[in-house]
């Protein structure tokens, strides 16, 4: 098994929730970032601060990619030059092309590449999932995805659709990517998006997605970031032949299911959901990285999740329904070293 030396770039908020998931697998860590951040999140879990990019890439077997979109592709080829493996914080991109150059960068480079889908982790949804794929459900024919949470004022670059994508790409991905995992791949979307950077209470977003997958699912993604103080929520409706499944994760803490599956006993298992999703994430990463097997999102499903949420700011900009080219083969190929 390699050593797991990580490059953690970036200082801000997801720093901070991948950090304690590396130290918890005995990871070495140089942090670096631009922002100013770095020293005062190096003294807080005693690492190592690097003064430039390239002092924390040249060590590095891993670098951990916690910056804004827009320097993703950079950030990531220049980590591949290093000769470093990429997780990086979704979305990959915030243009398709952008992702596809990554993706290919790591196929030429024979490195990995996975974007952090944190979502997949999270217990409902792999609970969700595992519903779906066993038929417990039976034919499913719609669902439909929430997510609330505050308006993120912690980093300006949020608030520039032309830095962030606005609310459809950077939070609604979370959501298009599981509603992609579930149903397959996504040929239509029609979406909206709403901002009020100048609301009585503090800037507030909306933005809703109907997506049309080629196995004929309807699925709906809701997304709101409202004023500092609306709490964190995500909920889920989703209605098969044999029952609806339900989650809210405000509301109760384990899923409920209801028609002809929970008569049956084919329901979802339910309790306790422990363990933090970004320890999981990066475990399972990291396993991957030492040459395990590989996880349960992939470089494909980054880019993916960027095509649609490209799809999703055209049809924003249009307000028409909009084509996904999400079915054809992708043209590149993930490998292991």
């Amino acid at each position: 098994m390699s050593r797991l030396d990580v490059a953690v770039i970036g200082a801000g908020f997801i720093a901070r929730t991948h950090v304690p998931a590396w130290i918890a697998l005995g990871a070495r860590i140089r942090i670096f970032s631009t922002d100013g951040q770095a020293a005062a999140l190096a003294a807080e879990f005693g690492l190592t601060e690097a003064a430039s990019l390239e002092e924390a890439l040249d060590w590095a077997a891993i670098a951990d990619i916690c910056t804004p979109t827009t320097t993703h592709r950079d950030i990531t080829l220049a980590a591949f030059e290093a000769g470093a493996d990429v997780l990086c914080e979704k979305p990959l991109a915030l243009t398709p092309q952008d992702a596809e150059d990554m993706a290919e960068a790591a196929r030429k480079a024979g490195r990995l590449l996975y974007p952090g889908h944190v979502v997949r982790f999270f217990p409902a949804y792999v609970c969700l999932r595992d519903a779906v794929a066993s038929g417990a459900l039976g034919h499913v024919a719609v669902a439909r995805f929430t997510r609330t949470g505050r308006y993120p004022t912690w980093s300006n670059w949020f608030a520039d659709p032309a830095l962030s994508g606005g609310i459809v790409t950077d939070q609604m991905l979370h959501d298009i990517d599981i509603a992609r995992w579930l149903f397959g791949a996504v040929v239509t979307i029609h979406a909206t998006q709403n901002t009020n950077p100048a609301a009585p209470d503090g800037p507030v977003a909306t933005g809703s997605a109907t997506l049309t997958h080629e196995s004929g699912v309807i699925s709906q993604v809701l997304g709101v970031w409202g004023p500092p103080a609306t709490p964190f929520r995500y909920t889920f409706h989703v209605a098969g032949s044999l029952g609806t499944l339900t989650h809210d994760s405000l509301a109760h803490p384990s899923l409920r299911v209801s028609g002809h599956s929970a008569a049956q006993g084919d329901g979802v298992p339910a309790g306790d959901f422990g363990e933090d999703p970004f320890a999981t994430q990066i475990r399972e990463f990291a396993t991957a990285f030492q040459g395990g097997p590989r996880p349960r999102v992939s470089a494909h499903d980054g880019v993916a999740a960027v095509r649609i949420a490209a799809a999703a700011r055209q049809s924003v900009a249009t307000r028409l329904a909009v084509s996904v080219d999400d079915t054809h083969p992708y043209p590149f190929v993930e490998e292991h070293h």
